[in-house]
């Protein structure tokens, strides 16, 4: 039988991984989980129940930890008491403490969404007193079900308490795994070259698939003047340098994203879907690329595709113009750069640009938006598309994998800047502070969330490998200054309708470099971000999230309520692409992958650069937070809306907003905002407004723009009923340079 040339290059690159990979620190394997029955986990929590007898009985007096309070019920069955465990936890034991009035049947359930419940324990010849449960089960909720009585009474509790298992934390540091490949300039190059190939190559066109890798250049120089090194990067790859500062690796050649061409035919290539790749953290002298393409390096990209910290000594085309046509892009995302010479912004219908330095921009389309970038073309809009700060109010740039002087493997995290300009290494060293490995549990595909939640509690980073992992319960992150880090876009899938990861409401948090997917239950949020209702303030070190993106469907059919919950105050959203997809499997239908809203910001001054979000089926973003900014914002409206009393956000406004400010939001800011439209259905669907917000003082939004791009149907009004409609006869962009 003929082997498929694709399986050949992954067995292929299976060996070589078996050379390349480099061992790091050994790592033993964690001890079995015990059961922690010094902490309680509902002591305080929010508790409900069916009934109490009187108002000085009620459901939280059974869970505050005082035995001379009780919750007791109404004298009929059945009777519950529920607590809201905060996040999901592994259960291993319940006592209950009973006053004279009992239970004598009665069942133990948990439920990750308090809808939904599981029965761990039950019991019909229970006779009160003190009763000491061992369970196994997991859940954020856990409900106490009564169905009969041992007296006439009610069901009468002094206290509920609830256990879960705690596991012994791994050891830190660890092997990088088999998908990351290491470079040292002494590899001969024909080495180097045929193993980017080969990646390259098999992942050129991998857009759902489960590999992930990450290629690694240790400090050195690649390549030459005479035999350039050329490579391409392909879907999950994230290329980086790994010098603390980009002129500490060197490729002399170019490093390259080129479009796709559906079927081999060249009137059907484009750069559209080339999402889930990175380069980052080196420097390149644009040498080796021939014909048409000389001159340039090509980074043709979309949404999720970030470039960071890199140093390119010649011009950068964010367009590929050489392979067929239309070659359409949308993209994008650069940072902390520098172009010597000239971008080529070509057909990318939005990007934005962030404390960099350009030789010079070519053009706009619809939303080129700049921030605090030394050489970005003067404000311009809409005549030029050209949405232009001086400055950033508040940035944190991406922590990064590095060596030190001696070869060891280090984590570096950048500090904070305010109202800054330029890239973070422009007069030297960024500045920061050097994490060594050995305050990480490196995670594999095969780690356990016991043992993540272990390392955590002990006060560990984490740093993923590339892979696919499955999240049965919450990775919780609690310790202020947490280093979440990812290599090669590992993807993280919750199973049980779990939030994926939720983080407290604590200083300095990063997360950084991940997928986070939509598992087949639904889940309240795949990353939570600080605690519903949080009142502390985080200005002197806010938590960040940086080239971090969500998707509902796409490699799997999915569903969420939401992708991201933003609760901390003083938060930063750095590239973020919340995607609910139109393609691939679980797309295509409004009933595939249901998801009404991508992102919710409830925390105050939260601070976002780069907030792509997606098809989402109600309210995309909803912004609940004050003094909130936005420097750039891209959204679709939902394809497949199959007739206009499906998708009404009240019985007078036909549609969603794509960026949605309720009513008591007094003051936020929002610099180069675009939404458009593709009702593919056939159906005659319209948006009242892409954007609704309170018409006051406080709240002011600047360079605001919708787009008709095919379909039928439109956007009837880019904000509040200002803005002309974008429809088949005027394709737009419809502009609103400032309101109110």
């Amino acid at each position: 039988m003929k082997v498929p040339r694709a399986r050949v290059l992954l067995a292929l690159l299976a060996a070589l991984g078996t050379v390349l990979t480099v061992p790091l620190v050994h790592t033993t394997d964690a001890a079995a989980a015990t059961c922690d029955t010094g902490t309680n986990l509902a002591l305080n929590q929010p508790t409900t129940a069916s009934s109490a007898e009187n108002p000085g009985t009620a459901a939280a007096a059974a869970t505050d930890g005082n035995t001379g309070t009780r919750w007791s019920s109404q004298w009929s069955d059945p009777q519950w008491l529920q607590v809201d465990l905060g996040s999901t936890h592994d259960l291993c034991q319940v006592v209950l403490t009973w006053e004279a009035a009992a239970a004598k049947s009665y069942q133990i359930q948990v439920s990750a969404d308090a809808a939904n419940w599981t029965t761990v324990y039950s019991t019909a010849n229970a006779t009160g007193g003190t009763e000491t449960l061992t369970v196994s089960g997991s859940g954020r909720y856990l409900r106490l079900y009564g169905t009969a009585r041992t007296t006439t009474y009610g069901y009468s509790l002094w206290e509920l308490s609830v256990h879960g298992t705690t596991t012994t934390p791994p050891a830190t540091g660890g092997d990088l795994g088999p998908n990351v490949y290491v470079f040292d300039p002494a590899m001969p190059q024909s080495q180097i070259q045929s193993t980017l190939d080969t990646i390259g190559n098999a992942q050129a066109g991998n857009e759902f698939g489960p590999q992930r890798y990450a290629v690694l250049f240790k400090p050195g120089t690649y390549g030459s003047a005479a035999d350039p090194l050329n490579f391409t990067v392909g879907f999950y790859e994230s290329v980086a340098g790994l010098g603390q500062n980009p002129g500490d690796v060197v490729i002399n050649g170019a490093v390259n994203v080129f479009n796709q061409c559906n079927g081999g035919d060249q009137s059907q290539c484009y750069a559209t879907t080339n999402f889930w790749r990175s380069l980052s953290n080196l420097t390149i002298n644009v040498a080796g690329n021939s014909g048409c393409y000389s001159g340039n390096d090509f980074w043709a990209v979309s949404q999720a595709a970030p470039m960071r910290r890199v140093h390119i000594n010649g011009n950068l085309t964010l367009m590929d113009y050489c392979t067929g046509s239309p070659a359409w892009a949308s993209g994008g995302f650069l940072a902390d750069s520098v172009i010597s010479g000239t971008v080529t912004n070509g057909s990318q219908q939005q990007f934005l640009t962030r404390n960099s330095s350009l030789g010079s921009w070519s053009n706009g389309v619809w939303n080129q938006v700049f921030c605090g970038t030394n050489g970005a073309p003067p404000q311009s809009f809409p005549a030029d598309h050209y949405t232009t700060l001086a400055t950033c109010p508040v940035t944190r740039e991406a922590p990064y994998l590095y060596t030190d002087a001696s070869g060891a493997y280090r984590v570096f995290v950048p500090s904070v800047r305010t109202n800054s300009t330029g890239p973070s290494w422009a007069n030297g060293g960024t500045p920061g502070t050097s994490l060594p490995l050995s305050a990480f549990f490196v995670v594999q595909p095969s780690s356990t969330v016991d043992q993540i939640n272990a390392a955590l509690a002990a006060g560990d980073n984490l740093l993923f490998t590339p892979g696919v992992y499955r999240v049965p319960t919450t990775i919780n992150v609690t310790r202020p200054g947490t280093k979440v880090l990812g290599l090669g876009f590992p993807t993280l899938i919750p199973t049980n309708g779990n939030v994926t990861m939720s983080v407290a409401d604590v200083d300095g948090v990063d997360v950084t470099g991940m997928i986070f997917d939509a598992g087949p239950v639904s889940s309240p949020a795949l990353l939570r971000l600080g605690a519903q209702g949080g009142t502390a303030d985080h200005p002197a070190d806010p938590a960040a999230v940086h080239d971090v993106f969500f998707r509902v469907g796409g490699a799997q059919a999915g569903t969420a309520q939401t992708a991201l919950v933003v609760n901390s105050n003083d938060a930063l959203l750095d590239d973020v692409w919340a995607w609910r997809a139109d393609h691939g499997t679980g797309a295509g239908t409004w009933a595939s992958s249901p998801a009404p809203t991508g992102v919710v910001v409830n925390g105050a001054r939260v601070t976002a650069y780069g907030l792509f979000v997606e098809h989402f089926q109600q309210y995309e973003t909803v912004w609940n937070g004050q003094q909130g900014t936005v420097i750039f914002f891209q959204n679709e409206n939902p394809y497949e809306v199959p007739d206009q009393a499906a998708w009404m956000a009240s019985p007078a406004q036909k549609g969603y907003p794509a960026f949605y400010l309720p009513a008591g939001v007094t003051s936020f800011t929002g610099y180069g905002m675009g939404s458009y439209s593709y009702f593919n259905q056939g159906a005659d669907i319209h948006s009242s407004m892409a954007f609704q917000a309170p018409s006051t003082p406080g709240v002011r939004f600047n360079d605001l723009l919708t787009v008709f791009l095919n379909g039928s149907g439109g956007i009837d009004s880019v904000i509040n009923g200002t803005g002309a409609a974008v429809n088949s006869g005027n394709g737009g962009p419809s502009t609103v340079v400032s309101y109110p």
